[in-house]
């Protein structure tokens, strides 16, 4: 039988999608990939932020308390975050694929719910499965781009990726607000399900499956146990991805005060509220598009510390216009913050990452559990302390960025020496030397 004829019986997959074998990598970053790698990390940032212009209509509607409404919020993060340690060795072992598509499925269930539910803890149930399929699609998301990406083209995509997902979080309450005024709370529910469905989509036909059989791990109780032992003691992944968490957990706990500072302390309406939203997309727009590009000049440690520095300054600003906030001063300083993160977050999550391609899942999940966490206790911290909000909100910004200095100034002092003399070097040979 001949060569030809063994191709016409068995064609090879088209460009892009997986076989289940080995990875069928994109030919250089496209738009599409970018496009799968961002809604795949911002579902769940979508499904929480296009519910905050709902808030006072579902209160009313159900009967639900601040405190009600605010455990939409935490055990949104708790489910995400404990089950990203689930999901990343799973896929590890079993490979991406199965685990993506269970996820936005799952993600897909749980909107149904909570676009039924009569009472408040069907809503919270609805939540919880939301969170559960949504960190899923979060830890693949950066695995997946660890797969197919090394060195400065993993800093290039992740920024990419971070630029295009920013559109989600940036304008879903702008659109929330929107689908409220339309077709009430419910319809947002059922737009980010079929988000989730389209997604499925495109992954199953420019991805596929990116982790080879020959490259999976075993799946055990103590080698996963011990997985997460070598990355948590390794100060190649845990002094940038705490760095990253602070930062991280200090922009949910933004995305959960900011109700409370724009609609509660400046009176503004909830189609407003979505306009200063996306208004925030431009910021994260120029910080992702400078990111990489200085890196590329400067080095990574070096636009990542500087990054933090910018986030700190920001803080600090915050706190100086928090005891008498107008929109303007609170605008320019959440500016501030807002870029300094956009400068961190790609460049770290690419230091974090890069060292563990072999457990890039068990790496981006436990990278995703310290951010959700992060989260977490952020937002909490803020709803909780005794001062008006835009003042919790800025004490908690600052507490996040005085920690994420002292976590990423370590990392830059253990930097490689041929880093600090020659700033232009790549990604890859920075992981190389660590």
């Amino acid at each position: 039988m001949t060569g030809a004829s063994v191709d016409q019986r068995h064609p090879a997959p088209l460009p892009g999608v997986g076989d289940g074998l080995s990875p069928r990598a994109p030919r250089g970053i496209t738009g599409d990939v970018v496009l799968l790698l961002a809604g795949l990390a911002a579902i769940g940032t979508l499904a929480t932020n296009i519910i905050l212009p709902a808030f006072p209509r579902m209160g009313t509607e159900l009967g639900l308390t601040g405190a009600q409404l605010g455990l939409l919020l935490s055990s949104f993060f708790l489910t995400f975050a404990l089950g990203q340690l689930v999901v990343g060795p799973l896929s590890d072992r079993f490979g991406r694929r199965s685990l993506v598509l269970g996820g936005l499925v799952t993600f897909v269930a749980g909107s149904l719910v909570a676009a039924l539910a009569g009472s408040f803890w069907l809503l919270v149930l609805g939540r919880v499965i939301q969170a559960m399929g949504a960190c899923a699609a979060s830890v693949l998301a950066r695995a997946i781009a660890r797969d197919l990406f090394q060195g400065e083209a993993l800093g290039r995509v992740l920024s990419l990726t971070m630029i295009a997902g920013a559109v989600a979080p940036g304008f879903s309450p702008l659109l929330g607000s929107v689908l409220v005024e339309l077709s009430g709370w419910r319809m947002s529910f059922l737009f980010v399900a079929l988000c989730a469905a389209a997604l499925a989509i495109l992954y199953l036909r420019r991805v596929g499956e990116t982790h080879p059989v020959g490259a999976r791990s075993e799946l055990a109780l103590r080698s996963v146990a011990g997985t997460y032992r070598s990355l948590v003691i390794d100060r190649r992944f845990l002094r940038p991805a705490l760095a990253v968490s602070m930062v991280l957990g200090g922009l949910f706990s933004f995305f959960a005060a900011a109700p409370g500072v724009l609609m509660g302390q400046l009176g503004l309406t909830p189609f407003q509220l979505g306009l200063s939203f996306a208004a925030t997309v431009l910021i994260v727009f120029a910080a992702g598009l400078l990111a990489p590009r200085l890196a590329g000049r400067h080095g990574s440690h070096e636009v990542g510390l500087f990054g933090l520095i910018v986030f700190a300054g920001g803080s600090l600003a915050m706190i100086a216009v928090a005891w008498q906030p107008t929109y303007l001063t609170f605008t320019a300083a959440i500016s501030v913050v807002l870029f300094g993160m956009g400068l961190i977050n790609p460049l770290g999550t690419a230091i974090a990452l890069q060292p563990f391609g072999r457990q890039a899942g068990s790496a981006s999940a436990l990278l995703g559990f310290l951010q959700m966490s992060s989260a977490a206790i952020g937002s909490t911290v803020a709803s909780v302390l005794p001062f008006p909000a835009a003042t919790s909100l800025a004490i908690v910004m600052t507490a996040a960025a005085l920690l994420a200095l002292l976590a990423f100034a370590l990392a830059f002092r253990d930097r490689p020496e041929r880093v600090r003399q020659a700033p232009a070097v790549s990604n890859a040979e920075v992981a190389t030397d660590a």
